[in-house]
């Protein structure tokens, strides 16, 4: 439990709705005023929107957290549109092929290569029928899990449908992952089959997958077979393979019937199963269920997207995250929506690959990490190269960490020409879906700040005792009124799922999400990262995103990350990790690392002055786009890493080892 952090910064920048999306906007602010006002009700008007085969009888049931004669806690308990029974895939690809739109683009794809192929929903419907069938052949049934371990391509999205199709369980890992992280998912899971490809292309290069597959598999007696899909072929022809175990996905899917008649689940029957990054600790395996999640996917993507007709959405998360299920698949697919699925990462083979997308596709709503923003904004700090048409853009997102003002206001005037609003989300794994974000028709966006909880949805910042925090102090958000998207369970350990996020506030029965946050006199709500990355510097609690938004505010620095470190006069001081234009300017030039200290200081004060400053070239990030924190607070007081398997770039570490080293401060 915590203390109020300290927070300095300012922000009185207003961007308010334009008047044209408030005039044709999906959502207004009387349905926002309506669903808050009777939220039962608003989320069985939301499950309407979805084709059930049996109607629910119970909209929701919740048995809070109490506390048994002997002390200890009970398990929480939810339950979402008790009775009703509905198909996930049917509902994101076969009723719009019933509804005559067969013929509608559902997924652009572009390889990393260049290659491209185009599905219609009448493609997709005949793809994951086959899936569906091959996958029921080899006897994977309702309830089996199975582990999907892929890139980015439109396989791992019929193959997600295929299991979500026949009542199956899936759990997406991302394709840069250790056969460890995999082998952790597939003995966890108790998983009968693993989907995963020969290799997959990296920077350009193709890069062999199976091996570590097998690896994954050799000790897990759960798995039966390995469908194996040919994605990277002569580029790496040496495939080990297990007769009898390992099959060829084009072998099996290709030759299946591309008719399959559905069945119907209840809504509470597992989904998928998500696995947090691990970054600490042992990876929490949440379990979401069909019909709640469904229906929040689907509303909140049409609403913060403003979803039209017309068009054309890329969410640039890989599949294998939280935040690409709801708003790559589960969200745009039910919605009918057109998307982009890109393969590759978004420097290759040039910077402006990004860019090029988006003009090819006409991509209207664009929603990523920033990570990705900070990036583009350093290698193109007037904006995009004016051969690039990005008219096509009527919104942008963000999602992932908190988004730098700095870096808001270059998305914004750069990218979005000054009058596309950006859709800053605040979510997580475990809520499912968006909890706070803007309506672009409704809300008035500040730099750096998510708003306001969306409609039949409650947030609120709070302090160890479960007391308002007063605006502008810093506290521990939680949401004190949930949606049917949440997670219900950890997968085989219901009381850790209790004690990571209710046990704190069991009595108040609110959700803990572990992330620090303000409330403006307006009521919007600006996140600062976890409660974790808070640095106790002389009694004063300091967000090291805020901190990091200050040097990103620096003409100099593109990116940032700040730790905590041990300092024997203050306990911990502050250690800040940049990005710069030009690296070896910061180490040459001691004045640099002054100008950057005292900008800090006045940003945000003295006391936020950084005590160590290193120019770095990159900073370790998940493959999500998260800073991992804890590493660089590590690297500077020489302890161990420990687990680094979500390292989008392993060889990070031991670079910003060399800059400690290195450096005078």
């Amino acid at each position: 439990m915590t203390s109020a952090i300290d927070v300095h910064a300012r922000n009185t920048s207003l961007y308010p709705a334009p008047e044209h999306l408030a005039l044709t906007a999906n959502v207004t602010a009387a349905d926002v005023a309506l669903a808050d006002a009777h939220p039962l009700a608003f989320w069985e008007q939301a499950a309407r929107r979805l084709d059930w085969h049996t109607p629910w009888h119970t909209v929701h049931t919740w048995e809070p957290v109490r506390q048994r004669d002997d002390g200890a806690l009970t398990v929480p308990k939810a339950e979402w549109f008790a009775g009703g029974t509905l198909n996930v895939a049917v509902n994101c690809v076969d009723r719009h092929v019933a509804a005559g739109r067969g013929d509608t683009v559902a997924l652009h794809f572009e390889g990393e290569l260049g290659d491209r192929r185009t599905l219609t929903y009448a493609d997709l419907q005949r793809e994951v029928s086959r899936a569906a069938n091959a996958l029921t052949a080899l006897g994977v049934g309702t309830g089996d899990r199975v582990v999907i371990y892929l890139p980015v391509i439109p396989e791992t999205l019929i193959a997600t449908l295929a299991v979500a199709r026949i009542g199956a369980i899936h759990s997406l890992v991302f394709g840069g992952f250790s056969a460890e992280a995999v082998k952790f998912r597939i003995h966890d899971t108790g998983a009968k089959l693993l989907i995963t490809s020969d290799g997959q292309f990296r920077r350009g290069a193709a890069v062999p997958v199976k091996a570590q597959a097998d690896a994954a598999v050799a000790e897990s007696p759960s798995i039966e077979h390995v469908l194996v899909i040919r994605r990277t072929g002569e580029q790496t022809p040496d495939v080990p393979w297990t007769d009898g175990r390992d099959l060829w996905w084009h072998d099996v899917v290709a030759t299946a019937s591309d008719t399959h008649v559905p069945e119907y689940f209840d809504a509470e029957t597992p989904l998928f199963i998500m696995y947090t990054s691990g970054t600490t600790g042992t990876p929490k395996g949440l379990v979401h269920t069909s019909g709640g999640y469904l229906v929040q996917a689907s509303y909140s993507h049409w609403a913060i997207f403003d979803l039209k007709p017309h068009d054309v959405h890329w969410c640039t998360a890989d599949l294998a995250w939280v935040t690409a299920h709801t708003y790559s698949i589960y969200g745009p697919l039910s919605n009918g929506a057109t998307q982009v699925m890109y393969e590759g990462t978004p420097d290759t083979p040039h910077a402006g690959r990004h860019f090029e997308i988006i003009e090819r596709y006409g991509v209207t709503t664009y929603y990523t990490a920033p990570t990705l923003i900070r990036s583009l904004m350093g290698r193109f700090p007037d904006g995009p190269p004016a051969h690039y048409d990005l008219s096509s853009i009527r919104l942008l997102g963000t999602v992932g960490e908190g988004i730098n003002p700095s870096a808001w206001r270059w998305f914004h005037e750069r990218v979005g020409r000054g009058e596309c609003p950006i859709i800053d989300t605040w979510w997580q794994s475990e809520t499912g879906a968006a909890v706070i974000a803007p309506l672009p028709g409704v809300s008035t966006l500040k730099p750096g700040s998510a708003t306001r909880a969306l409609p039949a949805l409650s947030t609120r910042v709070v302090d160890a005792a479960g007391n308002t925090a007063a605006p502008g102090v810093g506290g521990t958000l939680v949401v004190d009124r949930t949606g049917p998207a949440l997670a219900r369970t950890v997968w085989g350990d219901a009381e850790r799922y209790r004690d990571s996020y209710w046990a704190d506030y069991w009595r108040q029965g609110w959700f803990a999400s572990g992330d620090g946050a303000t409330v403006d006199a307006d009521g919007d709500t600006r996140v600062l990262g976890r409660i974790d990355d808070v640095i106790n510097v002389s009694g004063h609690r300091l967000s090291a995103l805020e901190i990091e938004s200050a040097l990103v505010s620096h003409s100099a620095v593109v990116e940032a990350g700040v730790a905590g470190v041990e300092d024997a006069v203050t306990g911990s001081a502050i250690a800040a990790f940049v990005v710069v234009g030009d690296a070896e300017l910061a180490r040459t030039h001691p004045e640099l690392v002054a100008s950057l200290r005292e900008h800090v200081a006045i940003q945000i004060g003295p006391i936020a002055k950084p005590a160590h400053v290193f120019a770095v070239r990159e900073l370790p990030k998940t493959r999500s786009g998260k800073i991992l924190r804890r590493l660089l607070a590590r690297i500077v007081d020489g302890r161990p890493l420990g687990d680094t398997t979500s390292l989008h770039d392993a060889t990070v570490p031991d670079e910003l080892a060399t800059a400690v080293r290195q450096q005078n401060f």
